[in-house]
């Protein structure tokens, strides 16, 4: 396959992630295909035809279904809000598109495992944002996981915070309905989290957890009223892994200061690894062993023994970001259309991350332990 088109919907802050990657990613990555910016859509077919003159699309689109029947689209990138992810998913997938779709999957787990069956028995191939888990640090914590460097893992902490709905006048926006949007925090933090703790230790057997809506009405957009919030600020949950493992998690989209608090702590019984997103090229390793007074925590600092960082910086310290994630997923990902190895995290992959934020919300509800 010499080019891949592709099809991108959405032009904010992720459709335009989406876009630089797939720019990027042949020129950082020498065993690529092309890729063709075939079309870009928006909702607004103005802003549509602006972005894709500066993202550099072939062409421009309001009708998300013209993009996804266009003879030059192969991958459909998906970047919409949330309640169009299901319909938009399903649609490409019947026409025998990949798919590239930005998490939550959908509003449901049921329409998550729609959309995975579907896409399993079409044979499209399928890619979900959570670029976090390409972090070559990340991807380090593993391998030091499995080679036993700090045992066996025992327990896992972790928390995501930031504060976009911190403010109690923030307007009222689609993010506040589970029609819309689904779940609060869980949809929007809390997955990533789900998932980097998956990767660590492995499927959850079962939780508790509570919820909170801390706002519970916002200020309509016009002025004329409030509008009641409908899922959740803050969520925590204590769980249980198969492995016999515990841990806890926490996510809050209204902690005032935090922009992106993604951190997350393995202990085990030999050591621990400690990390935090943003200080995203440093992973800390205590293991002990040695004399009690050198003991202590040392920075691994991501460099070009941790690929795939030697693709974009020949030397440690000058860092990747968000974006180079953003890149390395979308490799991975044509790579894989290409021929080469599957790559990480499928709508397959994904269900299981989705299965616990949706979890975690029945458990706050009951007020039970919910078994995976």
């Amino acid at each position: 396959m010499d080019t891949i088109g592709l099809g991108l919907i959405g032009t904010g802050f992720m459709g335009k992630a989406h876009a630089l990657a797939y720019r990027a990613a042949p020129a950082v990555f020498g065993d690529l295909p092309g890729v063709r910016l075939a079309c870009l859509c928006d909702q607004d077919a103005a802003v549509a035809a602006k972005m894709a003159t500066q993202f550099g699309f072939e062409s421009a689109t309001a009708d998300w279904r013209a993009l996804i029947t266009s003879p030059d689209v192969d991958i459909v990138a998906i970047t919409s809000p949330n309640s169009l992810h299901f319909d938009m998913a399903m649609a490409a997938i019947a026409a025998g598109k990949h798919v590239h779709c930005e998490k939550p999957l959908s509003l449901t787990l049921d329409q998550a495992r729609q959309m995975d069956a579907a896409a399993r028995a079409r044979g499209t191939k399928t890619m979900v944002g959570y670029n976090y888990t390409q972090n070559p640090a990340f991807r380090h914590a593993q391998r030091l996981i499995a080679d036993g460097a700090i045992g066996t893992p025992v327990h896992f902490r972790g928390w995501v915070d930031e504060d976009y709905q911190a403010d109690p006048d923030l307007p009222w926006s689609w993010r506040c309905t589970r029609a819309q949007a689904g779940l609060g925090t869980l949809g929007d933090l809390g997955c990533h989290l789900v998932s980097l703790a998956y990767g660590l230790m492995g499927p959850v057997e079962s939780l508790i957890a509570d919820t909170q809506i801390i706002h519970k009405t916002r200020p309509l957009p016009d002025g004329t009223g409030r509008a009641a919030v409908e899922n959740e600020d803050t969520a925590s949950a204590i769980l249980r892994f198969a492995s016999g493992a515990q841990g806890t998690l926490c996510t809050s989209r209204s902690a005032w200061g935090r922009k992106n608090r993604l951190d997350w702590e393995v202990h085990g019984t030999r050591g621990m690894l400690t990390f935090q997103q943003e200080r995203l090229n440093e992973l800390q390793l205590y293991v002990a062993e040695g004399p009690t007074a050198t003991q202590g925590f040392r920075t691994i600092l991501s460099g070009p023994a941790h690929a795939p960082y030697g693709e974009f910086c020949p030397a440690p310290g000058h860092q990747l970001g968000f974006g180079d994630l953003k890149t390395i997923e979308v490799a991975n990902f044509l790579r894989w259309i290409a021929g080469g190895p599957p790559s990480m995290p499928t709508f397959t992959d994904a269900l299981p991350f989705e299965a616990v934020i949706h979890s975690i919300d029945a458990a706050a509800t009951s007020g039970q332990r919910v078994a995976l």
